[in-house]
């Protein structure tokens, strides 16, 4: 199965409680932090969430 690699790229300052908790919910610690996971819906909805403060690849 494919993989997701996603990239805590801008602050959640500013930002609503929960695109914060979302970015918690990755598994996203610090600014700059990066993840992988894999490749399903709900981790894609999560990280459509937070589209503005993340960046997403698709590893193969």
């Amino acid at each position: 199965m494919a993989r997701v690699r996603i990239t805590w790229t801008k602050s959640g300052i500013g930002y609503a409680a929960d695109q914060k908790a979302t970015i918690r919910a990755l598994g996203l610690r610090r600014l700059h932090d990066t993840v992988e996971h894999e490749d399903s819906r709900s981790i894609r909805g999560m990280a459509h969430k937070v589209a503005h403060l993340v960046t997403v690849e698709e590893l193969l």
